[in-house]
């Protein structure tokens, strides 16, 4: 490619020389710097022609002092390049094995790196540059949603109907989890149940597939039922997000069902159960028992207040939330909490992740449910709606709906592949 590239600039060269109308060199001086700008490669905010460049992954024991001293940095060097940048980034302490990492390294025999960048996931990237001053900061790469409309026809379940039109899983998760949990048993959908969703994927840098984004709106026929869901902020300084039907009504309640998405309940609320852990004898356990694997993520049941984020004695490590006057919960044993005594926490978000800290014989989250001050059975309660819209948010509720409604309704059921519908939307914080 190299070999070709000069060949053609040699040859726009030699039309230089022979060309005596100023205007037309003017003219074919522009095509050179074309060419050339177009063979720029840009990545994180640089023109990588314009290095060496070595990408390698964080590999198990590595520390940043060890990365740079076998690309020919002195610790010295290494020394103050980590106290100017641990404020932005501790690059002493947070780097994790098999996340990776780009060198900019001099063009020449010695190859001596300018620039560190490491990703931390396939989004978010942080830049230490050393090559005059030492500057670090933190950046995300241009993120691209592309909105896309689907229709399916029940034969088993949605799972595996999304899976034959090469749809994410993750589409069926957010139907049955976040819109229609309350609406539609998505274990018991029947044959011939129908659906339209339009929604949003995600895209790193234009070609990194980062999964469904989220769901504008749905469309689901269900045992004769026309079910419709509209996605809706409610609460623009808290980022409250709701889905509501064509009449304005709240789909969800004001709690989930259970605090993690993929756990198995292993042990009910009862007060009279006999605990092998203490030796099979009688004792109350006024916990609902969700057994899942270490790490998985725990979610806050409903929007709230954390009042406790600690670790104490058999609950392990935990968090506390207080909903309302009336309802509080508590989240028992965990690995880690990830929010502290204070946060506001939205339905859904992740608290912590599921661990064995406390009198535990393994991995789940102890669920406690207090209403009134009291613990109570989570499944014996009737568990109040979520609030409803005001109506002020109403009327511009119904407004916002009517021109998506009148796309969903123009979706027809096809057995087709999703189609990409009218624009992108790209973010480059660069720009």
């Amino acid at each position: 490619m190299q070999f070709k590239r000069l060949v053609a600039l040699a040859g726009i060269g030699l039309v230089l020389i022979n060309c005596k109308n100023d205007d037309s060199a003017k003219e074919i001086e522009e095509d050179i710097a074309e060419v050339v700008e177009e063979k720029k490669i840009l990545e994180f905010g640089f023109n990588l022609n314009d290095y060496v460049v070595k990408r390698d992954t964080i590999r198990k024991g590595d520390s940043f002092g060890e990365i740079m001293e076998r690309n020919k940095i002195g610790y010295p060097k290494i020394f103050e390049i980590a106290e100017k940048a641990k404020d932005t980034f501790d690059i002493a302490r947070r780097l994790i094995p098999g996340k990776p990492y780009t060198l900019l390294c001099s063009k020449d025999s010695l190859e001596i790196p300018s620039t560190f960048i490491y990703q931390p996931n396939i989004e978010d990237y942080v830049v230490i540059n050393f090559k005059d001053s030492i500057e670090a900061y933190t950046s995300k790469k241009p993120i691209t949603y592309v909105e896309k409309t689907a229709t399916g026809v029940i034969e088993n379940n949605i799972s595996e109907t999304l899976d034959q039109k090469g749809i994410s899983q993750v589409l069926a998760y957010k139907m049955a989890d976040d819109i229609y949990a309350w609406t539609i048993d998505f274990r018991r959908l029947q044959k011939g149940d129908r659906f339209k969703v339009i929604y949003t994927d995600k895209y790193i840098s234009d070609s990194i597939y980062a999964g469904v984004h989220d769901v504008k709106a749905a469309y689901f026929e269900h045992k004769g039922d026309s079910l419709y869901a509209f996605e809706f902020l409610t609460d623009s300084i808290k980022g409250i997000r709701d889905y509501f039907n064509d009449k304005a009504k709240n789909l969800r309640r004001a709690f989930l069902k259970m605090p993690v998405k993929f756990g198995r309940l292993s042990s009910r609320y009862n007060l009279k159960r006999r605990i092998a852990y203490y030796g099979n004898r009688v004792r109350p356990h006024k916990g609902t028992d969700f057994a899942a694997p270490v790490g998985t993520p725990i979610m806050a049941t409903a929007n709230g207040t954390v009042i406790e984020s600690t670790r104490r004695g058999g609950n392990g490590k935990y968090v506390k939330i207080r909903h309302n006057d009336t309802y509080t919960t508590q989240y028992l044993h965990m690995s880690r909490q990830t929010v502290k005594k204070g946060d506001f926490v939205k339905q859904g978000d992740v608290i912590g992740l599921v661990g064995m800290t406390g009198n535990t014989g393994g991995p789940h989250v102890c669920y406690r449910f207090w209403k009134n001050g009291r613990q109570v059975d989570p499944f014996k309660q009737k568990l109040p709606e979520a609030k409803p819209i005001s109506d002020s948010l109403k009327i511009r509720f119904l407004r916002h709906i009517k021109p998506i409604k009148q796309q969903l309704d123009n979706i027809f059921f096809l057995e087709a592949e999703p189609k990409k519908v009218e624009t992108t939307i790209t973010e480059d914080p660069i720009l």
